[in-house]
């Protein structure tokens, strides 16, 4: 065990303000060399694009699924190829709010089919000349590359994205970033035996889930749900947020650390703490048996 063993969580989450130039993968890979853990990213971002990068390592790499779905809001800035009014630019970006078709670029490393993606808001913030400043909230795996071409079309005047930005992704916004410098400078202060800074920049998993409904469990049922048994009313003590049957749910102890993910197997209203029944079927387990006292009792084989 190193010195950093000490001072780094086992599972946790770093928000990376990446920079233009590397790519994702690369970021991800300084992030584990820095910290010395082995390391995921959600949420991948060309390398001439900044903002926003979600790296994950540990137990919380589980969780890519769940931030890999969480909206995006974006920066951009689009260069048109001809003159528009900020009427008619507004007037055509209000058209795009909402379901839009859209077929991922060649350069794209998945399959160009054509796929239905939501636009939230488009915010005009600026123009100057043909160079347009527009703020976008949409769905995960929405191309604003390929959105600002369409944009153009529509103008008719055609379009391109000069840059972009990444200011959101689900939960986490520009606050909570740290760039690559001060992680680094952060684990050698650590190493030197001041191991603040660089805790304060590691989001415990359960900030991941700040957006799914939550069930919470009485601590004598925490191993037992770690052990992947399905969880039956009598072992939670609170919901938090409403449900449907099938829907994922988090899994939290009364101190609020993320257990893990599961299905609702009813939905929120029929869910009554405290009485029998199984209400949640464990999917995705973050939380190692053990760390809570065991309150169950194994079957004895016959």
């Amino acid at each position: 065990m190193t010195d950093q063993d000490y001072f780094i969580p086992e599972s946790g989450i770093v928000v990376v303000d990446k920079p233009r130039g590397p790519s994702s993968h690369q970021v991800t890979a300084w992030v584990g060399d820095i910290l010395g853990r082995r390391v995921g990213h959600a949420g991948t971002l060309d390398p001439q694009v900044s903002g926003v990068l979600i790296v994950m390592f540990g137990g919380a790499v589980r969780l890519a699924p769940v931030l890999l779905s969480h909206n995006k809001e974006y920066v951009c800035l689009m260069r048109l190829h001809g003159d528009a009014s900020r009427e008619a630019v507004e007037r055509v970006a209000e058209e795009f709010t909402g379901r839009i078709y859209q077929r991922p670029p060649r350069k794209s490393a998945v399959k160009r089919n054509l796929r239905i993606r939501k636009i939230q808001e488009i915010e005009i913030l600026d123009m100057d000349g043909r160079l347009v400043l527009f703020r976008v909230r949409c769905d995960a795996g929405t191309y604003i590359r390929t959105l600002c071409v369409h944009l153009g079309y529509a103008l008719g005047v055609c379009a391109h994205m000069a840059e972009l930005r990444r200011i959101r992704s689900g939960s986490f916004d520009e606050t909570a970033v740290v760039t690559l410098h001060e992680l680094a400078d952060a684990a050698a202060t650590a190493r030197e035996g001041n191991p603040e800074p660089l805790q304060g920049m590691i989001l415990p998993p359960a900030t991941a889930v700040a957006d799914l409904a939550k069930v919470v469990v009485r601590d004598t049922a925490v191993d037992a749900v770690c052990h992947g048994a399905v969880l039956a009313g009598v072992g939670v003590v609170g919901k938090e947020g409403g449900f449907a049957k099938g829907e994922t749910v988090a899994i939290v102890t009364e101190r609020g650390e993320l257990v893990g993910l599961g299905k609702g197997l009813v939905n929120s209203s029929a869910l009554k703490p405290g009485e029998p029944g199984f209400v949640v079927a464990p999917t995705t387990i973050l939380m190692q048996p053990g760390t809570y006292p065991r309150g169950w009792k194994a079957h004895a084989k016959s």
